[in-house]
C-alpha cells in the first residue's frame, strides 16, 4: 500500500516536471492515466470517471495572472491621473525663464501703470510683449505671438506718439 502511494505521488511529480501525458500500472494491476493540460491534470481513475485536479503551481499561476491584469490596471489608470495632471511645457529650458520673466515684468506694468508710472509701466509692459512673442516662437503657437506682438505695438504706438511723458520723466 505504502509503495502505491509512492508511485502516485511520483507520478504527481513527473507530471509536473514533464508537462506530458505519463501512464503507469500499480501493483496492484489497475492502470492509472495522468494527462497535464494547461493547469489541471486529468486523472483517469480505475471507476472510468476523469477526475480534474489543479496543481498547486496551476493555482499559483493564475493567481499570479489575475494579478498582473489587475496591476496593470491600475497602472494604466494611475497614468491616465498623471497625464491629466502634468504641466505640458517644458521647465528649465531658456524659453522657460523667458516666459517667466515675461509673466513678471507684464505684472509690473500692469502696476507700474496703476500707480501713474505710466512710462515705467508701458516699458515694462513692452520688453514683456517682445518675452512673450520669443515664446511663442519657440512652441510655434500662433496666438501667443499674435496676440503678444498686437500689445507689444499698441504700447510701442503709445510711446511714440507721446513723446512728452518721456520728457517730463527725464527731468
Amino acid at each position: 500500500m505504502l509503495q502505491d502511494y509512492f508511485i502516485f505521488y511520483l507520478t504527481k511529480l513527473l507530471v509536473l516536471l514533464n508537462f506530458g501525458a505519463i501512464e503507469i500500472k500499480s501493483s496492484k494491476g489497475n492502470k492509472m492515466s495522468k494527462e497535464k493540460d494547461a493547469d489541471t491534470i486529468t486523472e483517469l481513475g480505475e471507476d472510468g470517471k476523469l477526475h480534474n485536479i489543479t496543481t498547486k503551481a496551476g493555482r499559483l499561476a493564475m493567481e499570479l495572472a489575475s494579478e498582473k491584469k489587475r496591476l496593470a490596471q491600475e497602472l494604466e489608470e494611475l497614468q491616465g491621473e498623471y497625464d491629466d495632471i502634468k504641466p505640458l511645457t517644458p521647465t528649465g529650458t531658456r524659453d522657460w525663464y523667458v516666459k517667466w520673466g515675461a509673466m513678471i515684468l507684464c505684472v509690473l506694468g500692469v502696476f507700474l501703470t496703476s500707480g501713474k508710472m505710466y512710462i515705467l509701466g508701458q516699458l515694462c509692459y513692452f520688453f514683456s510683449s517682445i518675452g512673450w512673442i520669443y515664446v511663442g516662437m519657440q512652441w510655434s503657437d500662433r496666438a501667443l505671438m499674435i496676440g503678444s506682438a498686437i500689445c507689444g505695438t499698441a504700447v510701442a504706438m503709445l510711446m511714440i506718439d507721446n513723446p512728452d511723458l518721456y520728457l517730463l520723466f527725464s527731468r
